[in-house]
């Protein structure tokens, strides 16, 4: 008994011990023909790993590449504890993740699901396979990584999302999606065409692994709520959280270690 006492205390103070390394990395899109910032997290061991599962954690609206980093300190520490990358992409101020085909300035689509996931797999000890990449994020990156994920399957194995506005069309005066989409009342297609909602049918069961997390005073709530009664429709596996919380930091600071424990129990069945 002392024993094991003994040999779970020296784990959690070694565990201590390890802190992450955090990078910021220059980036280069060619569809938009810029440079973009990324925040790049590896473990403390990372010299002496073999190739490691990354995942794309993604920014919200008006928010950038490094506001996991200054707003929800702490998640970092999973790089350690999983042995994994974990990569915070620059997704423009209200990019939706979208190749917009309003704005050729806006080609987020591939910049983060090809164009990034290059570079990453280039400069790093990575699993370059879909089952060693996940990708999640919080409100329009919750969006983002479900429409990239559903729409790349043959890049991410498993995406999640927290507060993610995955119906676009309630809102459609909100958040600059008009100026990515065109008017909701003059280009109708296309919104019905780019909300994550809308996309289910490029998922059969167990295609990819899902976790979907809001809370309950959440603004978006009733479309997650409208999302998870669709996936329980078609027979889609995915685990869906929900708990007392609003659309904010305080909330996403504890949903994104739920969010990462997900990704390292579905890295771990696809070893």
């Amino acid at each position: 008994m002392k024993k094991s006492l003994l040999s779970a205390f020296l784990f959690f103070v070694t565990l201590s011990l390890q802190a992450a390394i955090v990078d910021t990395v220059e980036t280069y899109s060619a569809s938009m023909k810029m440079k973009i910032k990324a925040v790049v997290i590896r473990p403390d061991n990372y010299e002496s790993q073999s190739p490691m599962p990354v995942v794309y954690l993604l920014h919200g609206y008006s928010d950038s590449y490094n506001g996991w980093i200054k707003k929800a300190n702490g998640f970092q520490k999973a790089a350690d504890l999983y042995n994994m990358i974990i990569v915070c992409p620059d997704g423009g101020f209200s990019s939706w993740y979208w190749d917009s085909p309003v704005d050729d300035n806006f080609k987020y689509e591939t910049y983060v699901s090809s164009e990034l996931v290059s570079f990453v797999d280039s400069k790093y000890k990575t699993i370059k396979d879909r089952k060693g990449r996940a990708i999640t994020g919080l409100s329009m990156g919750g969006h983002g990584a479900l429409y990239l994920a559903f729409k790349h399957q043959d890049v991410f194995g498993a995406a999640g999302s927290m507060s993610g506005g995955v119906d676009i069309r309630p809102f459609p005066n909100n958040w600059n999606m008009a100026k990515r989409l065109g008017k909701y009342s003059e280009e109708p297609d296309r919104w019905e065409k780019n909300t994550v909602i809308n996309l289910l049918h490029l998922l059969t069961p167990n295609s990819i692994s899902l976790i979907i997390d809001c809370g309950t005073e959440d603004f978006f709530f009733k479309v997650n709520e409208n999302l998870h009664q669709e996936l329980l429709y078609r027979n889609i596996p995915h685990d869906y959280l929900t708990r007392p919380g609003g659309h904010n930091w305080p909330y996403w600071t504890n949903a994104v270690q739920f969010q990462l424990l997900f990704m390292n129990n579905f890295f771990a069945k696809a070893r």
